[in-house]
């Protein structure tokens, strides 16, 4: 019943859709005179075929299903096809390779198949995952020049390491090893004295081995102990000029899976290591080679490549497509000096990766790791074979359940992470072919969705058509879908008329109504019927002449601005475009800011333009916002919610979003780079975080934490109860000291008062007549002097 109701609502709305021309019946409107064409105006659009239907009135055929029920049609002489979608494999996904990926599956569904009618849709989801413990073949490219000498004896030593590090990844790791140096002809190798032809590195005093092209050393084994020996048998070479010859050993590393011993069933990743640039399509010239390279393995019973000179170096665009067709990853293991060209080569080809390679190669082990761990934190959609006519728009599911429309890519996942996207194919236009097949699958993986599209475009009774029908006025005509079309020179509904019959009375059925020119003035009047004129401009069609392919709307002067066609008045739109004039693209990663964000979170993407919301933002992706939260704030909320678990926007869901940041603990912070920025906030426990936000060459946002934050350490009692008496002793000696103050100086006024009031006093002299003196004189009358 469910089913019942979704196709009865799909029905309504097509069927209102068809009448939004002009107010009109969009069927009826377009003059068709055949069935195909009739089902190339609208999903709505339905074909009657029985013989007598409209006898003797100007019914059209082409109509609304109901419409053309209503007027008398049966059933059964109905042409009215609908779009449907069939799932034809659908395994479950796998959760875990345990080293063997003969049974994983990655992306669900496998197989599906649609019927598809000129501009309708079928929507379907795709589902990736990637598993734990898939196995891996790790092909090692290396650069044999004199340059990367010092390269050669670090490798040498580093291959149980290698191993080792990759056996964390996968419990089945492969590995294989190739060196290049660059073809040998001149004016890319040394011919003269004669002795450098044998020893390149004859006129530098010194002996190296004889130049060669490309060589394949070992093929991928499981026997890390046949990698250090060849790898320890090998010596450098030395070429003329300053580029080498990689791009022609990638091509012959791609292509000769036989040799190599790529297996279907496991993650190819292939190791380029170089310190200098490398030769592409049309160097070659330079030394005569016209032939372009035609991506086909050429390697000799010795494994060297022997078509180096005869063909070309490889174009990029090749290279990419090879890649694509045998699974591989590409990295870039190059030094500072070059780093900057081959992250400009790794944006023209997906799946590529790129690492700085310090000048000895003693960083190369943690570099592939970190190249490894980057291509398993992305899954990106590409297309195979898809119909110019089918156009696909995604939408992306990639953490947390949130849909980012416009995308086919997710980053920032982890190996178990399951993501989907939402797939709409519409089909804008029928192909020659009834039906085709197309791949949607993961950029490096194996797993993938066939497609198979069978395109709804003709008419079942087109089957049953009559060549030179009685019908058609005595066979002037093939009777097909229940009109006649008739032969050159025949006009009529039944090819009664020749062009040269003039009846005047017929000229009321060439205009819609009496006033209206005859054939809107673009056609002549023949026996009852419009023959359109012919014009530069363009093709003239229809009942009454009223189509053509040239009055549209244009944009910047280009007819339906260039990305659409015109018919009868309305833009035909191609993939991926969509407007009235065909100007509004529907991609999204153009409004794609460095950090993966849709207009970096501050605006809108309108017809593939940012348009800046948030105030003060300007920029390309609004990426520029002087007056909005510094980096600091903005990654504070990061650092909260991605390591934490706390924050608004943890609370809100809205992380995964905004927070694209790859969060590393670290011990301190170190100079990383000029751009790196130094970040510290206190969190709600009062503790001092402290984090670095660097975004590397590739916009790739990093930040590094501190792993033990700053905290305040606990109040010690004793130091508090020794400090509160100390404070009260304190405040008692301050207390007694102020009251002696107090004191003295009410003293020293009180005795400098009473000596003032001393000094101002005044006394009389006058005898005191009760005064005795305090001598007393006595006389001795017994005493006789001499």
């Amino acid at each position: 019943m469910d089913t019942f109701f979704g196709q009865l609502m799909i029905l309504c709305l097509l069927s209102s859709t068809a009448t939004q021309a002009s107010g009109s019946n969009v069927c009826t409107s377009r003059g068709v005179s055949t069935c195909r064409q009739c089902l190339a105006i609208n999903p709505a659009c339905a074909w009657c075929f029985q013989e007598d239907y409209g006898k003797g009135s100007s019914v059209s055929r082409c109509d609304l299903k109901k419409n053309l029920l209503d007027g008398g049609c049966t059933p059964g002489a109905l042409e009215f096809p609908t779009s449907t979608l069939t799932v034809n494999q659908d395994t479950p996904l796998s959760n875990k390779a345990s080293g063997v990926a003969d049974d994983v599956t990655q992306v669900r569904p496998q197989k599906l198949s649609m019927t598809l009618r000129p501009d309708d849709a079928r929507r379907f989801t795709v589902t990736v995952r990637q598993v734990e413990d898939y196995p891996v073949d790790l092909y090692y490219l290396m650069d044999l020049s004199y340059s990367m000498r010092d390269d050669l004896v670090k490798l040498q030593t580093l291959g149980n390491e290698l191993a080792t590090a990759m056996g964390r990844t996968t419990s089945n790791l492969r590995m294989g090893f190739g060196a290049f140096v660059d073809k040998t002809m001149s004016p890319y190798m040394y011919i003269n004295p004669p002795q450098a032809l044998v020893n390149p590195c004859f006129s530098i005093g010194t002996e190296c081995r004889e130049q060669f092209g490309y060589k394949h050393v070992l093929s991928l084994t499981e026997q890390v102990g046949r990698f250090n020996e060849e790898v320890g048998l090998q010596t450098v070479s030395r070429n003329r000029d300053s580029p080498e010859g990689g791009f022609d050993a990638v091509m012959q590393a791609v292509v000769c899976k036989d040799k190599i011993g790529w297996r279907p069933d496991a993650s190819h990743l292939l190791v380029f290591t170089t310190d200098a640039k490398t030769h592409m399509a049309l160097d070659g010239r330079l030394a005569g080679l016209v032939q372009p390279n035609d991506g086909i393995c050429h390697l000799d019973n010795d494994n060297t490549y022997d078509k180096a000179t005869v063909l070309d170096y490889p174009s990029l665009g090749l290279i990419t497509d090879k890649m694509s067709e045998n699974n591989i990853n590409l990295i870039f293991a190059v030094t500072s000096n070059v780093e900057p060209l081959y992250r400009n080569y790794s944006q023209l080809i997906p799946g590529t990766t790129v690492g700085t390679l310090s000048q000895d190669s003693g960083n190369v082990i943690q570099l592939i790791l970190e190249a490894y761990a980057k291509i398993r934190s992305k899954v990106e959609l590409e297309l195979l074979g898809v119909p110019e006519e089918l156009s696909l728009s995604f939408n992306a599911t990639c953490l947390n359940g949130e849909v980012i429309p416009g995308l086919k890519s997710c980053t920032g996942l982890k190996i178990g992470d399951t993501v989907s996207f939402s797939v709409e194919a519409k089909l804008r236009g029928c192909p020659k072919e009834k039906t085709r097949t197309f791949t949607i699958k993961p950029v490096g993986f194996k797993d993938a969705l066939e497609v198979t599209v069978e395109f709804a475009c003709g008419c079942g009774c087109e089957a049953q058509a009559q060549e030179k029908s009685s019908l058609c006025n005595q066979g002037n005509g093939t009777y097909e879908c229940g009109v006649c079309q008739c032969h050159p020179g025949r006009l009529g509904p039944h090819c009664e008329c020749a062009e040269g019959d003039y009846r005047p009375s017929d000229q009321g059925n060439c205009s819609p109504n009496p006033d209206s020119p005859v054939c809107n003035g673009r056609g002549d009047c023949l026996c009852g019927q419009c023959s359109c004129h012919s014009t530069d401009f363009g093709k003239i069609w229809g009942k009454y002449c009223e189509c053509d392919d040239f009055n549209c709307l244009r944009f910047k002067g280009e007819l339906c601005s260039g990305h659409g066609t015109c018919n009868c008045g309305f833009c035909q739109c191609d993939s991926d475009w969509t407007g009235e004039n065909c100007n509004c693209t529907m991609r999204k990663d153009t409004c794609l800011s460095s950090t993966g964000l849709l207009c970096s979170s501050r605006g809108q993407c309108v017809c593939g333009v940012c348009q800046c919301t948030q105030p003060g933002a300007y920029g390309a992706t609004c990426e520029r916002c002087p007056t909005c939260l510094d980096a600091c704030t903005i990654k504070k909320a990061c650092v909260e919610c991605k390591q934490f678990k706390r924050g608004p926007l943890y609370d809100d869901s809205s992380c995964a979003r905004i927070c694209r940041d790859d969060i590393q603990l670290v011990d301190e912070l170190t100079f990383h780079d000029k751009n790196a920025v130094n970040c510290s906030y206190k969190d709600e426990n009062d503790c001092v975080e402290h984090f670095q936000y660097f975004e590397d060459a590739s916009g790739k946002s990093i930040l590094y934490l501190i792993k033990e934050p700053d905290c305040p350490e606990g109040p010690d009692i004793l130091v508090v109860l020794l400090a509160v008496a100390g404070a009260i002793l304190l405040l008692g000696l301050a207390g007694l000291l102020i009251w002696k103050l107090l004191v003295t100086i009410h003293d020293r006024k009180e005795f400098h008062k009473f000596e003032e009031e001393r000094a101002k006093a005044k006394w009389d002299t006058g005898n005191n007549p009760l005064y005795k003196g305090a001598t007393s004189t006595f006389t001795n009358v017994a005493y006789k002097g001499n």
